[in-house]
């Protein structure tokens, strides 16, 4: 039997980090998002119920409103159907793709087949101490996973923008599990920065996803908020 392998990954050992905000809504979203230092935009689509979930027409606006501004779109998907996100992406011209949910191997290695050029983010769910996917972490790697982005899993199962903290003990023991350079998400604020010292100096990290952190009390995306997270997670950690 005949075996293909994987184009190798994207993300090199050494690499720019990033400021990943999730769930942009409108263009002026994207406008504060770049104006006040992410570079990432995680746009929502395939997220049944998620506030932030947007049509594939809405998408593809977004992603080239973000594109104007300096900011790369990032799709955000809970979707399993690599031949539905492959066609997303090509649509819409999304070069970063995050699987978010339990999507297995397989689906990475389709999407590395059908799009060569894709930047390949997998979430890693941590439930406590517990990596849900740590079985399947060699394979996502072999499959041609590019970034992993670390986040919370929590105890009644939600998965995403839940605001709830990962402990950076547990991080640190799952990072000798990685091959590949990793987000961190998980109830990023600029006030327990200090806490994920030893995690922001590993040399696989190369960012921060945040969502909950970059709002107001009322759900609204803020320049302050965006501004003092790009300071304490983005730029002061930029090695020299």
């Amino acid at each position: 039997m005949t075996t293909t392998t994987p184009p190798a990954p994207h993300a090199p050992t050494a690499g720019p980090r990033h400021l990943k905000v999730c769930g942009a809504r409108t263009p002026a979203d994207l406008a504060l998002l770049a104006g006040h230092g992410a570079t990432l935009a995680g746009l929502w689509h395939g997220i049944p119920g998620g506030p932030a979930d947007l049509t594939l027409p809405q998408l593809a606006r977004l992603a080239a409103a973000a594109r104007d501004q300096g900011i790369e779109p990032t799709l955000v998907t809970f979707l399993d159907d690599p031949a539905r996100l492959a066609a997303a992406a090509t649509a819409t011209g999304i070069r970063w793709i995050q699987l978010h949910a339990y999507q297995p191997p397989a689906v990475v290695r389709a999407l590395r087949a059908a799009l060569p050029d894709a930047v390949l983010l997998k979430v890693l769910h941590l439930q406590g101490p517990t990596c849900l996917e740590r079985p399947l972490i060699g394979a996502y790697q072999r499959a041609g996973t590019d970034l992993f982005l670390l986040d919370t899993a929590t105890a009644d199962g939600r998965v995403g923008s839940t605001g709830q903290r990962l402990d950076p003990a547990h991080v640190l023991a799952l990072l000798p599990r990685l091959e590949r350079p990793f987000l961190l998400a998980g109830g990023l604020t600029p006030d327990n920065h200090h806490a994920y010292r030893a995690v922001t100096a590993h040399p696989l990290y190369r960012g921060a996803d945040i969502d909950t952190g970059a709002r107001d009390t009322a759900g609204r995306f803020t320049a302050a908020a965006v501004t003092a997270l790009a300071r304490t997670w983005h730029r002061e950690e930029q090695p020299a």
